[in-house]
């Protein structure tokens, strides 16, 4: 089950060959740090390592993963034995070592600690729907998930891939959410917010436990803050916060959905994860289709503006 979710939307779904893609996801397959590299990244089984595939296809949906490998050289390290190597030329050769040469002594340094360093590794799964058209990445880092993609780009040779373009700021809709109550079929207020001042970025309220339909809430939103981050429930099944930029962040699916769904006496760790991207994937795919209608259907901004005006102005509903 996916924790965090980074969208990204493609161009032309069909444009993704199943049929070459194993073949291409094995041609970059993960292999851990050499001696002398920094990190690696690479395509591993999605299913766990006791399992061949790179990819596992469910449906319309297809499963893969990243896995990256770095070496954990501390820049305090590396500066603490620069000074020790910088001291011993200075007293042995009696003169100042200049800049240059402390450059030269440093990539020495490096050169000789890299082989030493410990490895720290890191696993994103992504999959895409190709129903859909929508990419969505496990990780919570905006970098993080880009990499994923820019790798995925160089595995397949060409992903015609973006980020979701909505023509009015998200922020916008999320704040007429939170001061009318009105949500799309299928969502409920949670009680987490983040309120930000439209002229201030540095004015913050972050309210959590809270009952967003409050008057606290309300007196924010009359005074022109507008929620960037606001916790939401999808049909009692999912719980999370979803940003300014579209991202998820917090997912949590309740027990109820898992113990109707999966089968609580399956030994085969593939089965269940199996089972699990499933029911994962068929819920995913009717929120996105509720969030793309809410936000990257065109409508006027002026015209929400507006209305979002006009309801922060009138006395709350709550």
């Amino acid at each position: 089950m996916f924790k965090n979710l980074r969208l990204f939307k493609l161009d032309d779904p069909a444009a993704v060959d199943l049929d070459r893609c194993e073949a291409q996801l094995a041609a970059r397959r993960f292999r851990p740090c050499g001696p002398l590299e920094t990190a690696t990244m690479g395509w591993v089984p999605p299913l766990g390592e006791e399992t061949s595939a790179l990819s596992h296809l469910a449906g319309d949906c297809v499963l893969i993963c990243v896995r990256r490998q770095e070496r954990l050289l501390p820049a305090a390290v590396v500066a603490e034995t620069l000074d020790e190597k910088i001291a011993e030329i200075e007293d042995r050769e009696a003169r100042t070592v200049g800049r240059k040469e402390r450059r030269q002594v440093k990539d020495e340094v490096l050169l000789d600690l890299l082989p030493r360093a410990f490895t720290r590794s890191r696993r994103a799964c992504a999959y895409l729907d190709r129903q859909t058209g929508w990419l969505l990445v496990d990780s919570a880092s905006a970098k993080a998930a880009e990499d994923l993609v820019d790798l995925l780009r160089e595995t397949l040779g060409s992903l015609p891939v973006h980020p979701p373009r909505p023509p009015r700021p998200p922020e916008l809709l999320l704040t007429q959410w939170v001061t009318t109550g009105e949500l799309p079929a299928g969502l409920t207020l949670g009680d987490e917010c983040e309120l930000r001042d439209a002229q201030d970025e540095q004015a913050v309220v972050r309210c959590r436990g809270h009952d967003l339909a409050a008057e606290e809430i309300a007196t924010h939103l009359r005074a022109g803050k507008q929620v960037t981050k606001l916790a939401l429930d999808w049909r009692e099944g999912l719980t999370f916060v979803l940003q300014e930029d579209l991202s998820l962040k917090r997912l949590r699916f309740a027990d109820e959905l898992l113990e109707e769904g999966l089968d609580a006496g399956q030994e085969d760790e593939a089965v269940r994860l199996d089972a699990e991207f499933i029911l994962m994937t068929g819920e995913l795919r009717a929120l996105m289709a509720c969030l793309e209608e809410a936000f990257l259907q065109a409508e006027a901004p002026a015209d929400l503006a507006a209305s979002a005006a006009l309801a922060a102005e009138s006395d709350p509903p709550f």
